[in-house]
């Protein structure tokens, strides 16, 4: 990476070269990493299977090779399963290749890689959280564009009202209330809308 890091990013990984990538099994499917020189270049979050996992991550990634991870890529690996188990997971030293993301939308990952698992904000917060510059459309097509999902967890990201908005990987909506499921967030939309989903978290009793 070049020039100033935004907002305290860590220091480039030592010892990398050419973009790389793994995958790795996790409990609701196999996902992908890609790295590179400058940090973790993306995550694929897992598709139908193993194959297409695979497939999806050279289209999005062709120039990559696949290696043995490197120590800090091991563990990243390592924290997002414990994530996706529903053990928690700390991310937030994981270093990010953003050498190819416009600085707003660096800034806008920044407030998103802020939310503790279990915890989510609107688009509208995180826009209001970045002062007059901020926007929630801006930030609606950040989470859209999105290349290092769960690392940058865009899935604790909701539309207006705990509304749960969009979500651009495999299974979508059904995808993203899953992963929220397993952190223990709750979202604010009735429950007869919870119920027509068959991976939905319905709201905690009591609330």
């Amino acid at each position: 990476m070049t020039g100033r890091r935004p907002h305290g990013e860590p220091a480039s990984l030592g010892g990398m070269s050419a973009q790389s990538y793994a995958l790795f099994e996790t409990p609701v499917g196999w996902c992908g990493i890609v790295w590179g020189v400058g940090g973790v270049a993306g995550v694929q979050l897992p598709e139908r299977d193993q194959k297409a996992t695979r497939t999806r991550l050279e289209r999005r990634y062709p120039e990559a090779q696949e290696a043995a991870p490197p120590p800090p890529i091991r563990q990243a690996i390592e924290r997002m399963t414990q994530l996706l188990s529903g053990e928690g997971g700390d991310l937030s030293m994981v270093v990010l290749d953003m050498s190819d993301i416009p600085p707003q939308r660096r800034d806008i990952y920044a407030v998103a890689r802020s939310i503790p698992a279990g915890d989510t904000l609107s688009y509208g917060e995180i826009a209001a959280r970045l002062g007059d510059g901020g926007d929630a459309r801006d930030v609606g097509e950040a989470m859209a564009r999105n290349p290092f999902p769960i690392i940058v967890p865009c899935h604790r990201v909701l539309a207006a009202g705990g509304k749960i908005g969009g979500f651009s990987a495999a299974g979508g909506v059904v995808t993203k209330l899953r992963l929220l499921e397993i952190e223990g967030a709750q979202v604010g939309e009735a429950p007869t809308l919870f119920s027509a989903l068959p991976l939905a978290m319905r709201p905690r009793q009591g609330s």
